[in-house]
């Protein structure tokens, strides 16, 4: 009984017992669990200046910083349409552009400016492009043109007329044709819009609209032609001059 009980007593503690805690120190557990907050709070605080910085503007009060009459593409003229017609955006921040729209005006150039430029017409599109080749643009394409009696392709299009009328061909003129192809080509590559016919369409494809336009006159073959040639050919002398003054 004796030996006994000075084996016992003279019996090493196990390792389990004999480990220490220090007084207030922190576990590995701990530390590795602290660190994973502190991680996750840091790059939450990171996702959230970069919201702030993207999205300042829409605080009460605020407005995003514009300048009148500044143009996306360099071809344009700058005519404004009514604020009743387009809605105010940062695209494509808040929405993705992956659309150009195709219209016909089912009028004349100047008629469609001034409707565009009527409240109560409550509809425009970024873009005219008259018959003999000019352009107006009339709304940023960072804001959203209630263009298409859809709000999800308003969202995500950029939209362009063309001057004539959707039963006679021959207002579908080569100078509207080149012109239109040269605007388009700028967009898809400001945008990374592939050229096609998924994200290239008319008014009348647009899910719910009861348009026809541009209408079965409209030569989608050749359209496509000048837009890819367009998008392939060097910058001209005022484009170029144009990109280096932004």
């Amino acid at each position: 009984m004796g030996n006994n009980g000075s084996t016992r007593a003279s019996r090493k503690p196990s390792g389990r017992s004999s480990r220490k805690k220090s007084g207030g120190g922190v576990s590995r557990r701990a530390l590795l669990i602290g660190g994973g907050a502190v991680v996750a709070a840091g790059t939450a605080a990171v996702l959230a200046r970069k919201e702030m910085r993207r999205a300042w503007w829409r605080i009460p009060g605020v407005e995003k910083p514009r300048k009148p009459g500044e143009l996306d593409y360099a071809g344009a003229t700058w005519v404004a349409a009514s604020e009743a017609n387009w809605r105010r955006a940062d695209r494509p921040d808040d929405f993705r552009i992956d659309r150009v729209i195709i219209h016909v005006t089912q009028g004349s150039f100047d008629s469609a400016v001034r409707v565009f430029q009527d409240p109560s017409h409550r509809a425009a599109t970024h873009y005219i492009v008259g018959q003999d080749g000019r352009v107006v643009q009339m709304i940023r394409e960072l804001d959203v043109a209630y263009q298409a009696g859809n709000r999800s392709f308003n969202e995500r299009a950029v939209g362009i007329e063309h001057e004539g009328f959707v039963d006679r061909p021959k207002d579908l003129t080569k100078e509207m044709y080149e012109a239109s192809a040269r605007l388009t080509a700028s967009i898809c590559a400001r945008y990374d819009i592939p050229i096609d016919r998924e994200h290239i369409i008319g008014h009348v494809e647009v899910p719910g609209t009861d348009h026809t336009d541009p209408g079965p006159h409209w030569d989608w073959d050749r359209y496509l032609k000048l837009v890819r040639r367009a998008a392939t050919a060097p910058p001209t002398p005022s484009a170029s001059a144009s990109a280096k003054a932004e």
